[in-house]
């Protein structure tokens, strides 16, 4: 069997307040294979990007806490690297494209300038080979005026064309793995197929492993092979892309997929909602954080943690799955 470019084991992440200690991400466990998009999705404020950013090794902040039993790249466990360590890992073993590619980019330098300083942090070389390099990044993810690109500020470019521009720079290096962070949202629907295009493609030429964190369903089951499913800072389901969509076995999967609004000649179905809305970290309920919004609890739900089983190659942890 041969080894993940990103496996991650029982990563866990909390916020530490005095004696009060709250869990953002509770021992989740997974990999991705060389070549293989993962989705990681959940409703807003389950713990995607948390992940994402304990994956980076980059929750310094005081009061928040982080732990695993690994987090390799290719083999190689990079969570107890120092900082000086860490630094030469993130961009070139592994990248992530941010949600917000406006605030991430610095507004004071060139997108050419900030591409090639990722290039010669990693790959060294002079100014020219760097530059050579930026503006072939720039056209791998579809810019046909590279150099004018280039030359732009953050601010002079669409959010698409920032996006864009965020994913030539985490790809120069060519990285193992990729972490994308809702990549798409708040962009028109063209950019949003042009920015999916650009990531399937660029995971097929360098066979990227990517971690693709989204809430939008629709856009997940278009890129991904594998599907996590997170509620409440767990991992509840973990299935293959297709199996989950035609029928998935947590309540909750059922429930997201349920409100993914479809277009049809015919008079659809009306969307079913998930009642109750997502429990805040002071007050997550004891046993399945799913249960108070359960129609299929009962009372084991209530006091004991359901453990993600796997059966056929797929995950689910729940008591009365469906």
């Amino acid at each position: 069997m041969s080894t993940p470019a990103l496996k991650v084991t029982n990563l866990s992440v909390w916020f530490e307040n005095g004696s009060e200690r709250l869990v953002v991400v509770d021992q989740i466990s997974f990999s991705i294979n060389a070549g293989d998009a993962t989705g990681l999705v959940g409703e807003s404020g389950c713990g995607k990007t948390m992940t994402a950013m304990a994956i980076l090794g980059l929750l310094t902040t005081p009061g928040i806490k982080v732990s695993s039993d690994g987090i390799e790249i290719n083999g190689r466990d990079i969570s107890t690297l120092t900082d000086n360590r860490r630094r030469a890992v993130l961009g070139r073993d592994i990248a992530m494209i941010f949600q917000q590619p406006a605030t991430a980019l610095d507004p004071v330098f060139t997108m050419g300038q900030q591409i090639s300083a990722v290039y010669r942090r990693h790959r060294g070389g002079n100014k020219q080979q760097a530059r050579k390099n930026m503006l072939q990044a720039l056209e791998g993810v579809g810019f046909r005026n590279a150099a004018d690109i280039a030359a732009s500020y953050p601010h002079e470019l669409s959010g698409g064309m920032r996006q864009l521009a965020m994913i030539a720079m985490a790809t120069i290096c060519k990285p193992a793995v990729i972490i994308a962070d809702e990549p798409t949202t708040a962009l028109d629907n063209s950019s949003r197929v042009l920015i999916l295009g650009q990531l399937k493609h660029l995971q097929k030429l360098h066979r990227t492993a990517i971690l693709f964190i989204s809430h939008d369903l629709a856009v997940v089951r278009h890129i991904c092979r594998d599907v996590l499913v997170m509620y409440c800072g767990r991992l509840i389901e973990s299935a293959g892309c297709q199996d989950l969509f035609a029928r998935a076995r947590h309540p909750y999967s059922a429930g997201l997929i349920s409100c993914i609004p479809h277009i049809s000649s015919e008079r659809p179905a009306p969307i079913q909602s998930i009642p109750g809305q997502i429990p805040t970290l002071a007050n997550l309920p004891s046993g399945c954080h799913f249960a108070p919004r359960c129609n299929r609890v009962e009372e084991r739900c209530r006091v004991s943690v359901p453990v993600l089983d796997f059966e056929n190659g797929r995950g689910t942890a729940c008591f009365r799955p469906l």
